[in-house]
């Protein structure tokens, strides 16, 4: 539909002002989508309180079976949903398939709590008492969502918030609206009630922060930088709000001298160069002994300079474009940065191509820990290779920075790898495998400056958008006063024995 859907309707903003989404290849323009301010924000967080009440008591079961649906809808659409999305993200279009599998995926699962929403049943210290403990939804739900993952991370944050009873307002980022807009169709589509789901595009400046300070949100759920979290978890404090916040990364494969460095380089490809550098847990760190420094070099900067730029949707692309101008221009003042700071530049370091925001899969090497190209988050296909002389070295190395989230460590020795997995202090830890790859039913964030310590994904996403409620049921008939009234005697009995 390309526009806000709010209260169940496909609306332009209040003003008509539209912004491009343009392909980051070819730099066409694929659509215009409403440029949205307060007002349209004000109106969905109003449609969505409206449905909120009516929402909650929906049975959860039914809640559910919609998200199934949901999930059918998109695992038949699966091929259609990758290119729109390789068109205006930019990734290879294997990896939007793996975006939109990640989706289905997450959708099925969460889809199945709408028959759990698991809670607490404990005794009580009382007699003729009971005590049990449910789940209870927040609210209205601010779900902003990037660009890198424009069809997972959404529904990382919806499928829970809605199968918990939660009524929702989406804003994408501006640049990738039209994996958005799908999605909310799909929702839309499979019964979910007008008001329930609703969808705003704009500026984070100007809706992402209307949207995250609305007094009526009750929980902002947050995925982007480091910068702009922080500024949302200050405006959150101000109203208790509850924040979610999963932010950067600065992510490291170790390589151990007795590492298989074939199966090491696969992974570092991968994790250093996939989605061009533009992800989360993207390896932006190569922390290696010195033994096997040289063999690993000899194999990664060859293999490096051999990966193919182009257009994700064609089957040769082996790395696809930044996402926009801006990026390219922001990944390319850091090369200058690590050159300045005595880095070796082994490979790249340029932009690439007359058309699209292209750059050059980059190595650097001689690179000092605390470097800024080894401490800052660069959100693009630029690595590090930095020299250790132990593995406790290597390991000091990798929790030396702001962030926490994914750290991977390649060696043979078992003894080795349960050190690593005991000492490195991030989110999510991979041994003789790259930083990347998340499964939904397991929890997802970081330590540090990745995070506020939620996880997303798994049964821990249910603690994010509910409320636990303590039940206590009386049924003695008598007031009975906890920790005052008179525990029953054992005294004197004779004691219990086992036939």
């Amino acid at each position: 539909m390309n526009k806000n859907y709010i209260g169940g309707k496909w609306v332009a903003a209040h003003t008509g002002a539209t912004f491009p989404c343009v392909n980051p290849a070819t730099e066409e323009v694929l659509a215009e989508l409403p440029n949205s301010d307060g007002v349209d924000v004000d109106r969905a967080v109003q449609a969505a309180a409206a449905a909120f009440d009516s929402w909650r008591k929906f049975p959860a079961p039914k809640r559910g079976e919609i998200l199934f649906e949901a999930g059918r809808l998109l695992k038949e659409r699966k091929e259609q949903l990758a290119r729109r999305m390789t068109e205006e993200m930019g990734k290879v279009l294997a990896e939007a398939r793996g975006d939109v599998q990640e989706a289905i995926d997450m959708t099925f699962y969460v889809a199945g709590e709408g028959r759990r929403l698991v809670g607490q049943v404990r005794p009580s210290e009382l007699p003729n008492k009971a005590c049990f403990v449910t789940r209870d939804p927040i609210g209205v739900v601010a779900a902003i969502t990037p660009w890198n993952f424009p069809m997972a991370i959404p529904s990382w944050k919806l499928m829970p918030a809605l199968v918990a009873g939660n009524s929702v307002v989406f804003k994408p980022a501006s640049d990738t609206p039209l994996s958005a807009c799908a999605l909310v169709e799909i929702l839309e589509e499979a019964g979910i009630p007008p008001g329930v789901l609703n969808l705003v595009h704009g500026s984070g400046a100007v809706a992402g922060h209307a949207l995250a300070t609305h007094p009526t949100i009750s929980l902002v759920s947050f995925t982007g930088s480091t910068e702009a979290g922080r500024q949302i978890g200050m405006d959150g404090a101000r109203d208790l709000k509850r924040v979610s916040l999963e932010l950067g990364g600065k992510n490291a494969i170790i390589v151990l001298a007795d590492a298989d460095l074939d199966l090491a380089l696969d992974g570092i490809l991968w994790s250093a160069f996939g989605t061009s550098g533009q992800r989360c847990t993207a390896a932006s760190r190569v922390i290696v002994e010195h033994s096997a420094e040289e063999p690993l070099l000899e194999r990664l900067i060859p293999r490096t300079r051999q990966l193919r730029l182009g257009n994700g949707l064609e089957a040769t692309t082996d790395v696809g474009p930044l996402i926009n101008q801006a990026r390219r221009e922001a990944v390319h003042a850091y090369v200058g940065v690590g050159q300045a700071e005595g880095a070796r530049l082994a490979t790249g370091g340029s932009p690439w191509g007359d058309r699209g925001w292209f750059y050059q899969p980059t190595i650097f090497t001689a690179v000092r820990p605390d470097a800024r190209i080894a401490q800052e988050e660069i959100f693009g296909p630029v690595i590090s290779v930095i020299p250790a002389a132990s593995i406790e070295q290597a390991v000091a190395i990798n929790n030396h920075t702001p962030y926490g989230l994914s750290t991977s460590i390649y060696t043979r020795d078992v003894d080795k790898a349960f050190r690593a997995l005991r000492d490195i202090t991030t989110g999510v830890v991979y041994v003789n495998a790259g930083t990347i790859g998340a499964e939904v039913h397991l929890p997802f964030g970081g330590t540090r400056g990745t995070g506020n310590g939620h996880r997303e994904g798994g049964d821990t996403a249910l603690d994010v958008f509910t409320e636990w409620k303590t039940c206590y049921v009386d049924y003695s008939g008598q007031l009975q006063r906890a920790q005052m009234a008179e525990q029953p005697s054992t005294a004197g009995e004779e004691p219990m024995t086992r036939e």
